[in-house]
């Protein structure tokens, strides 16, 4: 099969051939028809993030937003067979441990994610391992192209919305309006959220207003925290940072009003290196809520997938470009100086 890889960290990536791959027992194998290229593809690339673990062994074959086909099953696979029309989380989890059965395989104990754990979906075809439990099904409503787009960006934003406990009518602001700011504007947006977004980054806003933000916040021209309190009147309910940067992330937890609750989704950089500091005394003086946010289980996929086939929300408007296996390169060193918007889809791959 022809497959893009990681050969050495910020270097072109490699297009070629590589050997098909094949299922074990309980196992699918996926032909992909849409693949997304996510920033966590462009932190691979970077060799950012051996602080949490994920440094992959190189050369590794990047992409985890996927949509696309059954082209073959493993001998034990019960659930899915050739032509059935799939996605899959990008994180996989192993089914058994206590968090996969109570509903919570984003938080699995072995957990594994693809282009970081194993080859990816940069490539014609990608294994699925505990594929009954890590593939979802897909509606007739939703196309695999839409499935790459909420692969891994939009499902983490659905699921960072859901963790804000957001309330129709309640202000929530979303720092970052990149793939995942974004997918969590348009999510908020359908549940009845007052939504601000903040960037530095006119264009971004502008995006960000088309999904559904009341307004929008530019970093370098005003400031966030002063901003947030005037047109909120005292501070968001909630707040989603989607960027892992400290002056965001400290911006994100003081324009909360008391008992606000801000969303860490953002992981960071290697300028912060997973270590942040925040204002405590005020967190505990307001009571303020801390949580993080990873992903989404696999068990939220059905309301999701609901939404999306009722038309009340639809991933697909965040797509800018289509684009080939071959300009997977062009696209990860535009995200080095932030000049991609939406979403970058693979959907050639020969």
């Amino acid at each position: 099969m022809r497959a893009a890889q990681i050969i050495e960290q910020r270097k072109p990536l490699r297009i070629g051939h590589v050997p098909d791959p094949t299922p074990g027992p309980h196992d699918v194998i996926v032909k992909v028809e849409a693949s997304g290229v996510c920033r966590s593809d462009w932190h691979a690339w970077m060799g950012d993030w051996e602080w949490i673990g994920l440094s992959p062994v190189l050369p590794i074959i990047p992409g985890h937003e996927l949509g696309g086909v059954v082209e073959a099953v493993g001998k034990e696979v019960k659930n899915f067979r050739p032509g059935d029309r799939v996605t899959t989380p990008f994180h996989e989890g192993c089914s058994h441990c206590l968090n996969c059965l109570s509903g919570q395989s984003n938080r699995c104990d072995s957990l594994q994610i693809f282009g970081f754990s194993y080859d990816g979906a940069y490539a014609e075809y990608v294994k699925v391992p505990n594929g009954d439990f890590n593939l979802v099904a897909l509606p007739d409503e939703v196309d695999t192209l839409t499935a790459a787009a909420i692969g891994c960006r939009y499902m983490t934003g659905y699921h960072g919305v859901m963790r804000s406990n957001i309330k129709p009518g309640n202000w929530l602001v979303v720092h970052g309006a990149g793939g995942v700011g974004l997918s969590a504007v348009q999510v908020a947006n359908a549940i009845g959220a007052q939504v601000i977004a903040v960037d530095v980054d006119e264009a971004k806003l502008d995006m960000a207003k088309e999904e559904g933000a009341v307004i929008g916040v530019n970093a370098r021209q005003e400031n966030v925290v002063e901003a947030i309190r005037e047109i909120t009147k005292g501070g968001a309910h909630a707040s989603i940072e989607a960027l892992g940067i400290q002056e965001t992330i400290l911006n994100s937890v003081t324009s909360l009003r008391k008992g606000g609750r801000h969303v860490q989704i953002g992981l960071t950089t290697k300028n912060e290196g997973g270590l942040v500091g925040l204002p405590i005394d005020a967190i505990t003086a307001m009571e303020l809520e801390v949580v993080g946010s990873l992903g989404n289980p696999r068990s939220e996929y059905n309301g999701l997938l609901a939404l999306i086939a009722q038309g009340k929300l639809n991933p697909k408007s965040l797509i800018s470009r289509e684009i080939a296996l071959d300009d997977v390169s062009e696209v990860l060193h535009d995200m080095t100086s932030y000049k991609t918007y939406g979403f970058n889809v693979i959907t050639q791959f020969k």
